[in-house]
């Protein structure tokens, strides 16, 4: 699938409410694709559909397969598992915001494949987005549910990847740093020490992901800096950690 052949497929958004979800609606409806958005808030994402010509699925991301299926004649292609937490805390953060991560970041990507897959490998195909962050490569200070499960949503999708890419489901996962949304604005003074000075907007995310189908790769990279610091991280780990104590550190004495 590259950018000229996403005419007519059938693409869900979860998570479409604003920000990366509402850019990606948006760039699959331009090309071509019938798009279902999807976001907890009804209210959120009728707008958009009616805008881009697409549907509205409201509810929880982890459920909403058979109704986007129905919303689209029978045919789910693209599923974009885009909704989820930003989650900040460290290792004392309530259980009840570790296991609302876990759900959101993690499971609810299980959901959705366990609903697609048997209808994609019957078909010989199939194509799962992820937008996990920067943080689910390296880590993001302040914010330790966060950056463990979007951990957790690379491995998934890196999982999906290596387990069915002979038999047609093609698997992409977005690891951002900061995006000018709203959960850049949850991030707090964490996000604008470490992710504010490069952010981006969500439609150069949007950018990304096509290109990245155009040349079938698994790891989407807004940020392409992204890809020296994982290296870094892979091959001097202690170096890497070492730099992103001084960041702790910097943002400690900045009294947050």
């Amino acid at each position: 699938m590259t950018m000229g052949t996403v005419q007519g497929v059938g693409v869900v958004v979860t998570g479409a409410g604003g920000g990366i979800g509402a850019a990606l609606a948006r760039r699959f409806a331009a090309k071509g694709a019938r798009v279902v958005v999807n976001d907890l808030d009804a209210a959120r994402i009728e707008p958009l559909a009616e805008e881009i010509g697409g549907f509205a699925v409201a509810g929880d991301a982890s459920g909403i397969v058979d109704a986007a299926r129905e919303a689209l004649d029978g045919t789910v292609d693209v599923y974009c598992a885009n909704a989820g937490l930003a989650s900040p805390g460290d290792v004392f953060a309530d259980e009840e915001v570790w296991a609302a991560a876990w759900d959101v970041n993690v499971m609810a990507h299980v959901r959705a494949a366990r609903a697609l897959l048997p209808d994609w490998l019957e078909r010989g195909g199939g194509r799962f987005v992820t937008t996990a962050s920067a943080a689910g490569l390296l880590t993001m200070i302040g914010a330790a549910p966060y950056s463990v499960t979007k951990h957790g949503a690379v491995a998934f999708a890196e999982w999906l990847s290596l387990t069915y890419r002979h038999r047609g489901i093609k698997v992409h996962a977005i690891c951002p740093q900061g995006v000018r949304t709203d959960m850049l604005t949850a991030a707090g003074a964490a996000g604008e020490l470490v992710l504010a000075p490069g952010a981006i907007e969500p439609d150069a995310v949007a950018d990304a992901l096509f290109a990245a189908m155009d040349e079938d790769r698994f790891l989407v990279l807004p940020h392409p800096e992204v890809a020296g610091y994982y290296r870094a991280r892979a091959t001097d780990p202690d170096r890497w950690m070492s730099g992103m104590n001084k960041l702790q550190q910097k943002w400690e004495a900045s009294g947050a």
